[in-house]
């Protein structure tokens, strides 16, 4: 029998697995990739009797790859946040769906586990731009100031990480940084003790740099359209920039568009923090959309849908 784990390669979907298996040890086979690697369950080929865990990937993006496995024999354990699509009724699904906007899949199998490894699921949701359920889970921790702050940088670094189209523009392969996470006594001392840590902070933090240099394109009282240059900078940095203005401008809805080799865009979309609602459905208007309520992307929007789009993401928060 094999095991495979199968998780989004951002902060959430690296910690959610870090908690699982610092509980439930198993040797597995790990199947990630960069954040908009979404299509992973392809990847996996089962013989009856195996199992998957599937996280913080779209079912509903994976769908026929989902049916696959389970008539081909293996047992599912999913656990997601994102839009799923019709869910299968299947006797070897076991599935934890929540789309909530205030959710996130370390958070789900943090109430899985009953709090077992709180710390990794506060770095997650941290990592995801969910800092009030961040730290509402760190509550029983009773941290220091200094500390949740350290476990704030550690997620969003994470996140910083697995932005870029590929392997090749990243700090770190997602499964590298995860084995070298698990190695770790835990989130804290990897931030006290670990050289790589200190690679995150200073790529990030160089990036960033740059980054905030930029204007919108576009802008009214309730959106604003950032363009960031075909360069490995700007696709490592795209995601938790979208992030940082959110946070900057919570009443405002922003898109960053990233320009890509072939011409196109990479897109990624939040809504405003006091209105979580309509990303999802905003970029799902498009091909290679998807995400959810408070935070979605497209992963290739052709260069002469641009119009079209900046045209929907306006209607989509004018008031």
């Amino acid at each position: 029998m094999t095991h495979y784990d199968v998780f989004n390669g951002d902060a959430d979907g690296i910690c959610a697995l870090l908690q699982l298996r610092k509980v439930e040890p198993q040797e597995t086979r790990l199947v990630t990739g960069v954040k908009r690697d979404i299509n992973l369950l392809s990847r996996v080929e089962v013989v009856p009797g195996d199992r998957v865990t599937v996280l913080d990937v779209s079912m509903d993006k994976n769908k026929a790859d989902l049916d696959r496995v389970l008539a081909d024999g293996a047992r599912v354990f999913y656990v997601d946040h994102h839009f799923p699509g019709e869910l299968p009724d299947h006797a070897r699904l076991t599935s934890m769906i929540n789309e909530a906007p205030d959710v996130c899949t370390a958070a789900l199998v943090n109430g899985y586990l009953q709090g077992a490894q709180v710390e990794w699921a506060v770095v997650g949701a941290f990592g995801d731009n969910l800092k009030e359920t961040a730290r509402r889970l760190a509550q029983p921790m009773y941290l220091s100031n200094t500390d949740l702050s350290s476990l704030e940088a550690l997620g969003t670094y994470i996140n910083y990480n697995g932005y870029g189209p590929a392997i090749d523009d990243l700090h770190f392969d997602p499964e590298d940084l995860y084995r070298k996470l698990y190695a770790a006594d835990g989130a804290l001392s990897f931030v006290l003790e670990s050289a790589d840590y200190a690679t995150l902070s200073e790529g990030y933090r160089a990036d960033m740099e740059q980054a905030e240099s930029l204007q919108p394109v576009s802008n009214d009282a309730n959106t604003a359209t950032f363009i960031m240059p075909n360069a490995a900078w700007a696709r490592r940095v795209s995601g938790v920039y979208s992030n940082d203005l959110a946070t900057a401008n919570p009443d405002r809805a922003h898109a960053v568009l990233t320009e890509k080799e072939n011409g196109n865009y990479l897109v990624s979309v939040r809504a405003p923090q006091t209105n979580k609602q309509g990303a999802a459905e905003l970029c799902m208007q498009f091909p290679t959309g998807g995400g959810r309520a408070g935070a979605a992307g497209i992963n290739d929007l052709p260069r002469d849908s641009y119009d079209a789009f900046v045209s929907a993401f306006t209607a989509a928060y004018s008031r």
